[in-house]
C-alpha cells in the first residue's frame, strides 16, 4: 500500500514526502485505514479530498487518484485509451473504463499538485559502493594473481549473479520491496514470491531456512573461486549437480503445494541446472580431492555462514525494534491517551484577561498558550516549535504567549526582555514577531539583543501586565517553565510541543462538538 500512495505522490510532484509519509502513516493509530492516508496528507500540509462520488462523473475526475476497485486501493491513472492500474501486490493492469467502473466502489482519494514543485535529488546513491568496491577490488585482485580458464570466468559470472539474486531473494523474505522485482514476481496470480519465501514448508523454526540457501551457496562460491580458481570451479560444478534435488524439491513445493511461483527462485535454481550442464559437458568428472582444492571451499563456507548468521541476527533485531518504534508511536499518537494524561488547569480565573503576545488566528479552534521565561533553554525550544506549528497551520493553531517573571527581582537581568517585548507589542505591533524570533530562535545574548532593541522608559501598565502573570502563575503552582496550555488543559510533559501537529485534526473536531453543542 506504501508503494502505490508513494507513487501516487511522485506524479503529484510530492516525491521529496515520500519517506516522511511513510513513517507518518505507518506510525498512524489508524493504520493501514484510508483515514491514516488523509491525515498523514495533511500533516504534510499537502490539500486532500476522500469522497464517493457518482461513477458517472469518472471522466470528471484528475489524471491520477487513489481508488477502491474490488475492495483493494489501486492508483488509478486514466487515458485516453482506457485505465491503467497500479495495485498494492506490485501488478499493473490496462483494463477499460467499463470494466473499471464494474468493480469501483465509488471511493477516492484525490490531491491538489504541488505548484511549488522542487526537484528531487536524483544524484546517483553511493551507499552500495561501499559494499561493492570491496568485492569488485578482491574479484580484480584475484585475476590479477590467478590466470583464470574460460570455466574460471564461468563459474565466477554464475557466482556473481546468484548472489546477487539471492541478496534480492533475503531482501524479499525480510520485507525489503524491490520496484524491479516486484514487477516480475507479482506478473500475475500465479506469481508470488513473498507467499513462496515465507511460507513455512521447508526449514521451518531452523537456523538457517529456505531462503538463507541461496545466499550462502552462491557465497561460497563465489569467495572458494576467488580464493584459488582453479581447483573450486570443478568442484563447484559437482556441488551444483548435487543440489539439483533441492531444486527439484523446490519446483515441486511451488507447484504443487503452494501452488506460486517463485521468479527469483526460479532464477536460481536455472543457475544451478546451468553450473551443472557446464561442469557436465566438460567431462570432469573425475574430482581431485587434494587439501589445496578442497580448504578454499569449506573455509568459504564457514567464512560466509558465520558472516550471514551474524549480519541476519542484526538485521532480525533492527527490524524487531523498528516494529516496536511503530507501535510506540501508534499508542502515542492515539487522541484518547493524550487526553488522558492532559490535567485541567487548577484556576481558569483571570487567565482569558491576560494580556499576552498573540499569534495566528483568534478563532482557531486550537488556542495554545505558552508561559516563558526569557532564561529557560527549555523555553526557546518550545516556542520554536508552538511558533513553526502556527506558521503551518495559522487558522487552525492560535499561539498566545505568556511569562512566568518576578517583576520585583531586580537582580534578573533578563527581566528585560520581557518588559520591552510587552513595550513592543504595544507600541509597535508589527515588530513582535522579528523581536522574540532574534531572542527565542536566533538566540542573540542580551547585550546584542538589548541594543538592537530600544525602547521607551517601562510603563505602569506593563510591570503591572507582568505582576498579573506572574500571580496567575503562583495561583496555579506554575513554579516552571515552560506551561503547555492547549484548550484550557495542560499539555502533558510526556509530549513534545512538535507531536501536537499529529491531533490538529481531533482538536478541530473536539472543538466543532462543542460548538454545536452549544450553538
Amino acid at each position: 500500500m506504501i508503494k502505490v500512495v508513494q507513487k501516487f505522490l511522485q506524479i503529484n510532484r510530492y516525491g521529496s514526502f515520500k519517506n516522511e509519509f511513510e513513517d507518518l502513516f505507518l506510525s498512524h493509530p489508524n493504520y493501514p485505514s484510508l483515514f491514516a492516508i488523509t491525515d498523514s496528507f495533511d500533516l504534510l500540509g499537502i490539500e486532500n479530498a476522500a469522497v464517493k462520488i457518482p461513477k458517472e462523473q469518472i471522466l470528471d475526475l484528475p489524471a491520477s487518484f487513489l481508488a477502491y476497485f474490488n475492495d483493494e486501493l489501486v492508483l488509478v491513472a486514466k487515458n485516453d485509451k482506457g485505465i491503467v492500474l497500479d495495485t498494492i501486490k506490485g501488478k499493473r493492469l490496462k483494463i477499460t473504463y467499463e470494466q473499471f467502473l464494474l468493480d469501483w466502489s465509488g471511493v477516492i482519494v484525490a490531491i491538489e499538485p504541488n505548484k511549488t514543485y522542487v526537484k528531487e535529488d536524483n544524484a546517483i546513491n553511493f551507499k552500495w559502493l561501499r559494499y561493492i568496491l570491496p568485492v569488485l577490488i578482491l574479484i580484480f585482485t584475484s585475476m590479477f594473481y590467478y590466470p583464470y580458464k574460460i570455466i574460471d570466468y564461468f563459474f565466477l559470472g554464475s557466482a556473481i549473479l546468484g548472489f546477487t539474486i539471492s541478496v534480492f531473494i533475503v531482501q524479499e523474505k525480510f520485507g525489503f520491496k524491490n520496484n524491479f522485482f516486484a514487477q516480475f514476481c507479482n506478473r500475475n496470480a500465479n506469481m508470488s514470491c513473498d507467499n513462496v519465501l515465507k511460507s513455512d514448508t521447508v526449514f521451518s523454526g531452523t537456523l538457517v531456512n529456505f531462503a538463507d540457501l541461496p545466499l550462502i551457496f552462491f557465497g561460497t562460491i563465489l569467495s572458494s573461486i576467488l580464493i584459488w580458481p582453479h581447483g573450486s570451479g570443478v568442484f563447484i560444478g559437482f556441488l551444483s549437480s548435487l543440489a539439483i534435488p533441492v531444486v527439484v524439491s523446490s519446483i515441486w513445493i511451488q507447484k504443487f503445494e503452494l501452488k506460486k511461483w517463485c521468479v527469483l527462485c526460479l532464477m536460481v535454481s536455472a543457475l544451478i541446472l546451468v553450473q551443472s550442464v557446464i561442469w557436465f559437458s566438460t567431462n570432469q568428472f573425475t574430482l581431485n580431492f587434494e587439501l589445496t582444492n578442497v580448504l578454499p571451499f569449506f573455509f568459504s563456507f564457514l567464512f560466509v555462514l558465520t558472516v550471514w548468521l551474524s549480519v541476519k541476527t542484526i538485521i532480525k533485531h533492527k527490524i524487531e525494534i523498528e516494529n516496536e518504534l511503530q507501535e510506540l508511536k501508534k499508542f502515542k499518537r492515539n487522541y484518547n491517551v493524550l487526553n488522558f494524561l492532559s490535567r485541567d488547569v487548577p484556576v481558569t480565573n483571570g487567565f482569558s484577561s491576560l494580556s499576552g503576545l498573540n499569534f495566528g488566528n483568534r478563532n482557531a479552534p486550537i488556542k495554545l498558550s505558552l508561559i516563558l521565561s526569557p532564561s529557560c533553554n527549555l523555553c526557546f525550544k518550545a516556542f520554536q516549535d508552538a511558533f513553526e506549528l502556527v506558521l503551518k497551520s495559522p487558522e487552525r493553531v492560535f499561539l498566545k504567549i505568556l511569562f512566568n517573571v518576578n517583576p520585583e527581582n531586580n537582580d534578573n537581568s533578563y527581566k528585560v526582555v520581557v518588559e520591552r517585548l510587552l513595550i513592543i507589542n504595544k507600541v509597535t505591533p508589527g515588530k513582535i514577531v522579528e523581536a522574540i524570533s532574534d531572542w527565542y530562535i536566533k538566540k542573540f545574548d542580551l547585550k546584542e539583543w538589548s541594543d538592537k532593541w530600544q525602547v521607551e522608559n517601562t510603563s505602569m501598565m506593563v510591570n503591572q501586565e507582568i505582576q498579573k502573570q506572574y500571580d496567575w502563575c503562583s495561583v496555579n503552582n506554575f513554579n516552571y517553565t515552560p506551561v503547555k496550555i492547549v484548550n484550557d488543559k495542560v499539555y502533558p510533559n510526556e509530549y513534545e510541543l512538535q507531536d501536537l501537529k499529529y491531533f490538529l485534526n481531533e482538536f478541530v473536531e473536539e472543538s466543532n462538538l462543542v460548538l454545536e453543542q452549544t450553538a
